[in-house]
């Protein structure tokens, strides 16, 4: 299932698990370093097409409310959210945040930003029916449908976030993830299959193509569950080669952060992230990994989760983001 059948009719497919130790081996590190200089999100060339800066003073997002729940009740709730540009829009698997808008970005971010977006989310799953679960609303970047189709990795494509983080004291009050940012990528890996003969049955080798969902996590350790001391983030990777959550930096300061994500022609998914808002570096470099075990092809799209408790009452996280980017090393 893809995010980029159509841009307005997008799908995003799994749930949100806290699990997972980093695993690094020495094939990685080899491999990084061949690809150290261009892995590096946001070197080559800015792709103007998509994106947003949300300085345009026109700027304005059309939710359509209600909005999707198709993961839950297979309801899609048709037209789709999208912004004005159309650079925005609505997933029609989980839907959109409840409050998409245009805010003053918050200080210390980007020179010369006056505007940032803003998402917030209340009712996580289906609209006016809590589950008092954790859910989680999607909010896409348009990538596709404004590039004329998927982006190979050939053009080592990279994608880069600034994220504002609030003060914990306004963060809602749990133990969990709170905020993702991930990519739709397609790509293949080998899956065991039975193979039946006429008087015999073995194990063997495919190759199977699929699309995937790599990306960031952050986590919030709250200090009201009784278990930490003190509140603190985590960033979480997704993922490890057997599909594992790889853990981050701790996150003991707010502000802004920078993360970003790289995507090289051997297939790798390499993950980024620093405090602050300046051009990522070679030191910012987190992990490398083949995430599921599969060897990157093409990028269709990357997103942010607004996560919650679905519980009718408890707001998410004021998540606010600047200048959601793409960048081709060639193109």
């Amino acid at each position: 299932m893809s995010l980029t059948v159509a841009f307005w009719k997008p799908s995003v497919a799994r749930r949100v698990v806290l699990v997972g130790v980093v695993v690094a081996t020495a094939g990685v590190a080899s491999v990084m370093g061949q690809y150290q200089h261009y892995a590096v999100p946001g070197r080559g060339q800015k792709v103007t097409e998509v994106g947003d800066d949300f300085e345009d003073p026109e700027w304005a997002y059309q939710d359509n409310a209600p909005k999707s729940s198709s993961n839950i009740d297979h309801d899609e709730r048709l037209p789709s959210g999208i912004s004005k540009n159309q650079r925005i829009y609505e997933s029609t698997y989980r839907g959109q945040p409840d409050s998409v808008k245009r805010v003053e970005t918050p200080p210390g971010g980007l020179r010369g930003s006056k505007w940032s977006l803003a998402m917030r989310s209340l009712q996580t799953g289906i609209p006016g029916a809590p589950s008092r679960k954790m859910q989680q609303d999607d909010l896409l970047v348009n990538v596709s449908s404004l590039m004329g189709g998927s982006v190979s990795v050939s053009k080592s494509p990279s994608i880069v976030v600034r994220v504002f983080l609030p003060p914990f004291d306004q963060w809602e009050k749990r133990t969990g993830a709170s905020f993702g940012l991930r990519a739709e990528l397609e790509g293949g890996s080998m899956q065991p299959y039975s193979h039946k003969g006429l008087f015999t049955s073995s194990k063997r080798m495919r190759k199977k193509q699929e699309a995937y969902w790599p990306g960031f996590f952050i986590q919030f350790n709250s200090k009201t569950d009784g278990q930490n001391k003190e509140d603190s983030a985590l960033v979480l990777i997704r993922a490890g080669t057997s599909g594992e959550e790889l853990f981050g930096p701790r996150i003991t300061e707010t502000g802004w952060w920078t993360f970003g994500m790289s995507f090289t022609p051997d297939g790798l998914t390499h993950f980024y992230a620093s405090p602050g808002v300046d051009p990522l570096t070679e030191r910012d470099h987190i992990v490398t990994t083949k995430p599921y075990g599969h060897t990157a092809e093409t990028l269709n799209t990357f997103f942010f989760n607004v996560v919650n408790q679905d519980d009718g009452r408890s707001w998410s996280t004021q998540w606010i983001v600047d200048d959601p980017a793409l960048y081709l090393y060639t193109r």
